[in-house]
């Protein structure tokens, strides 16, 4: 990675750190409703991976824990916090809220709710995409706890089948909500259960962006060049519970304390510093850009922007084009 892309993706990934931590904030002032999973700690898995992908021309897809990879794709941050207030001008128009943000212009195919669910629709995508012979890719992010659900096996054999682009990023935090995973799990190292479909499949150090970027870059190209499906294992964490309504009683101080000694922004920062590309001063005048940046314009966005209209509740349930809708039927 060159030098002025890691200063770039450190600001990017401190921006994302501070979005976060300010949709937390705004739910505790009960600005947002409904559920919310917060991704501090993980940063560098996504940055990494997309940094190697090309994010606005490539597909990408992931759970409820998304708002970082919509912003990463290209989606406006306003328009991502926008929906999590519920407004008109948010990337969903206030329907989705937080777990599916979507922006299909910048071909993120959205969040999803459903444990396991974009695993099967990652593989139509790329199915979609050998067909046309382009040469995109779908990327599909998971959590490790979605590993146990039936569509991944059924969704690996058949990515595996009829050798398809696309790309698996298990972002194993090691908990699937409040369970640790080898309570929960046979084989705690995901990337092992991948040696039944025939694939590659590796295991990093999701806390090192840099580590994850070239990781990344060699499965991309792997997927890209079409020898089939590839399968990336990032070991990282999340500094939060699951969501806004898990006290995270679970884990033990002493676990939380060792993995903030390898936050992600800070593994950066340091190098940066230590390479003398970057000085603390410099780094923390960056930071408090970004805080009022996101407090000038995003929030401000948000609390200025509309409120979905009561008569338009049912705009958006049925697609326009549906010939139902236009012959009058319900």
């Amino acid at each position: 990675m060159k030098l002025e892309d890691k200063k770039r993706v450190l600001r990017e990934m401190l921006y994302a750190r501070r979005f976060e931590e300010r949709c937390y904030e705004a739910y505790v002032e009960r600005k947002i409703g409904g559920f919310l999973h917060l991704y501090p700690g993980q940063e560098a898995c996504c940055h990494g991976v997309l940094e190697a992908a090309r994010p606005g021309y490539d597909y990408v897809i992931t759970g409820y824990r998304d708002h970082v990879h919509a912003i990463k794709c290209g989606a406006d941050p306003k328009e991502v916090m926008a929906e999590l207030f519920g407004k008109e001008t948010g990337s969903s128009k206030g329907r989705g809220g937080s777990m599916h943000i979507f922006d299909v212009k910048h071909r993120f195919m959205g969040g999803y709710a459903l444990v396991g669910g974009p695993f099967p629709l990652a593989v139509g995508m790329a199915k979609g995409i050998k067909l046309k012979s382009t040469d995109e890719i779908s990327i599909c992010f998971l959590g490790d706890a979605a590993n146990n659900q039936g569509t991944f096996h059924e969704s690996l054999n058949i990515a595996a089948v009829w050798q398809l682009p696309v790309l698996f990023v298990c972002e194993n935090n090691l908990y699937g909500i409040g369970t640790r995973i080898d309570r929960s799990t046979a084989v705690i190292d995901q990337h092992k259960r991948v040696c039944g479909y025939g694939f590659p499949s590796v295991q990093v150090d999701g806390q090192d962006i840099e580590a994850v970027y070239e990781a990344a870059k060699i499965a991309v190209n792997h997927v890209r060049s079409g020898k089939g499906p590839y399968f990336l294992e990032l070991m990282t964490y999340r500094y939060r519970g699951h969501s806004m309504s898990d006290s995270n009683k679970y884990r033990s101080k002493d676990e939380e304390a060792e993995w903030t000694k390898r936050d992600p922004i800070y593994i950066l920062r340091d190098r940066l510093i230590k390479e003398k590309a970057l000085t603390l001063d410099e780094y923390k005048k960056m930071d408090q850009t970004i805080i009022d940046e996101i407090e000038n314009e995003v929030i401000r966005f948000c609390e200025e922007s509309p409120e979905p209209k009561v008569e338009d509740l049912q705009k958006y349930v049925l697609a326009d084009n549906d010939p139902w809708v236009k012959g009058g039927a319900r």
